[in-house]
């Protein structure tokens, strides 16, 4: 894709990505309006998702020989067995259903200046698993096997601006993981492209400041995960808000990655020494053959009705590529709880983040924020076998919770998954010494690990956006 105009990978980028964060003048929509107009995309589109039976599945099935629950053309994605082996945790093996969908998505953010502004052209996209159907999705998101047809359905809208080279210019291009619990080594392409052409706006996209996306993850299950990963990867600098508060200058010296208490190499080495240290080992079991699982007619479970299910749904879109089609998905067993601990240092506010290993993380280890767990997993649990900080997570100050969110995951392939997501802020005393697989970093410290792959995991860049919708929210 071509240099033209305007932005570059230069500091440049980062500055006009600010000014867009920090405008929520849009003469084309209001932010109080994006909820009227998705309401109106829900009206007037046709959609009908039911849970069925396995049998009821479409071309997809049972192998023989694995048990593997996969599609006949072998593209999409499928469900296999896993064991687990590893020497983090207090459990040390299991054994899991989990899906492999080795193949590399988009989820890309076309960006075009208004008014000397740059703005986003956001969708209006359902997805089977979203709890109210229709979520704020990036201009494409799509898997590889969904944007080459495999389903012999149309293309998906402006994909041109993402695969063609030439004529846009790429701001933001990195692979990215996603939920290591339930995606084996499953990894999108999260992009920002900025054109310079008209673009013929369908009634299912508008164009928003980067600051009216931000202002709307103020609310529960309007902007999708997709939307959040991609928002993550944004190298915005230091803002400066002279007389502002202490808090949003703390979140904004936070934002450059000198600030902090440990360099980068400091936290670089921290990861790798982890990386060196945990072992993660995964091998392929036949999914009809999972120890304490079971299958019935119309899910697989756990014996104790804990962790997640696999489900099969039917799904009716009257404009999605496919009118209609059938598929797997994970539906957990309860909503979780991720939270980021959060507190001043010197003036510059750091987060509390955690080495996590999961079965599916390509590299073993990822960044995590301080607690994430579903909580019912660990009724029956030990004191010493539950999360460290949970109970600062479960009952906070009311004052102390910077950001409080039930926000989706991705509803392509889970099924009414959703979570409390909370920035929660402690005194300047609290966990001086953290445990050795915790650490304190500022926000400029994680945004530059997300310009690689690898580092950060979902949970914690779905928490760097909401990081970042406060800093550009007037105090």
């Amino acid at each position: 894709m071509s240099a033209g105009p305007g932005l570059d990978g230069s500091p440049d980028a980062g500055r006009r990505f600010l000014e867009s964060a920090l405008s929520a003048s849009n003469r084309m929509i209001r932010t109080a309006e994006v909820h009227d107009w998705l309401a109106e995309r829900l009206a007037v589109n046709r959609y009908d998702i039911a849970r069925i039976p396995f049998r009821a599945l479409d071309r997809w099935g049972f192998d023989p020989e694995t048990g593997d629950l996969a599609h006949d053309s072998g593209r999409f994605f499928r469900v296999q067995g896993l064991r687990v082996t590893t020497n983090y945790g207090p459990v040390r093996e299991w054994h899991q259903p989990i899906i492999n969908q080795p193949e590399v998505g988009i989820l890309g953010i076309l960006v075009k200046e208004f008014d000397g502004v740059l703005h986003c052209l956001m969708a209006a996209k359902m997805e089977p698993g979203n709890i109210n159907t229709i979520q704020l999705s990036p201009t494409v998101q799509a898997t590889r096997s969904n944007y080459t047809r495999a389903h012999g359905g149309s293309t998906p809208r402006y994909l041109e601006h993402f695969t063609r080279q030439g004529r846009d210019r790429v701001l933001v291009d990195v692979l990215q993981s996603e939920q290591g619990a339930w995606f084996y080594h499953k990894r999108n392409r999260n992009m920002v492209v900025q054109t310079w052409e008209d673009v013929d706006v369908h009634p299912d996209f508008c164009w928003l400041t980067l600051g009216q996306v931000l202002e709307l993850l103020g609310h529960d299950n309007l902007i999708n995960m997709d939307t959040r990963t991609v928002l993550s990867c944004l190298p915005f600098p230091a803002p400066e808000f002279g007389a502002d508060g202490p808090w949003r200058n703390a979140l904004a010296r936070s934002l450059d990655c000198r600030n902090g208490v440990r360099t980068m190499a400091d936290a670089l080495n921290w990861i790798t020494d982890a990386r060196t240290n945990y072992v993660l080992g995964t091998d392929r079991v036949p999914l009809d053959r999972l120890p304490r699982w079971t299958r019935t007619d119309r899910e697989i479970t756990h014996e104790e009705g804990k962790y997640f299910d696999i489900v099969a749904v039917s799904v009716a879109a009257s404009n999605r590529e496919v009118p209609g089609w059938t598929q797997p998905m994970v539906e957990p067993a309860a909503p979780g709880e991720i939270a980021l601990l959060v507190k001043r240092i010197g003036g510059v506010l750091h987060a509390l983040m955690r080495i996590r290993v999961e079965a599916g993380y390509r590299d073993t280890v990822e960044l995590a924020p301080t607690v994430q767990c579903t909580v019912a997993n660990y009724d029956d649990a030990p004191g010493a076998a539950r999360p460290p900080f949970l109970a600062e997570v479960l009952a906070p100050s009311p004052e102390s919770v910077r950001y409080s969110k039930i926000l989706s995951e991705e509803g392509g392939r889970f099924y009414c998954a959703q979570n409390r997501y909370q920035i929660i802020e402690k005194p300047a005393d609290f966990a001086t010494d953290p445990p050795n697989e915790f650490e304190w970093l500022t926000l400029g410290q994680l945004v530059e690990l997300v310009r690689h792959s690898n580092y950060l995991n979902i949970q914690a860049r779905s928490l760097i956006s909401s990081l970042h919708s406060l800093w550009a929210r007037e105090p």
